[in-house]
């Protein structure tokens, strides 16, 4: 078993295989590389996934791709937050608020 973090195993695993991947294939080799058994593995593997969200080293690509954030430029990584507006509007209007009542209703009879 290793006496390093999960997210410092990954990034090991990362730097040596200097490519992106899946994060199946990268839960796989920590998994493997830690020394986990199954139940361990179970238990542990959505606080490895929460913990490569919150480490700024490692970066989410599309279809649940990671990659180390050093090799994608800022433009690559950077999410449009003036899209989200849009939903804001969405979530402040009356009438898709009634529309959220009438289906909780629906579904609570």
């Amino acid at each position: 078993m290793s006496l390093h973090s999960m997210t410092e195993v990954a990034y090991q695993i990362m730097v040596e295989l200097e490519a992106p991947m899946s994060f199946a294939e990268l839960w796989e080799k920590v998994k493997t590389e830690m020394g986990f058994n199954e139940v361990q593995a179970a238990k542990k593997i959505a606080s490895f996934y929460s913990a490569l969200m919150l480490d700024k080293k490692f970066v989410l690509l599309e279809d649940n791709i990671w990659d180390l954030r050093k090799r994608h430029t800022y433009h690559e990584t950077h999410i449009d937050l003036s899209e989200l507006e849009i939903a804001e509007d969405l979530i402040n209007d009356e009438d898709f608020d009634r529309e959220l009542e009438l289906e909780y209703l629906d579904n609570n009879d």
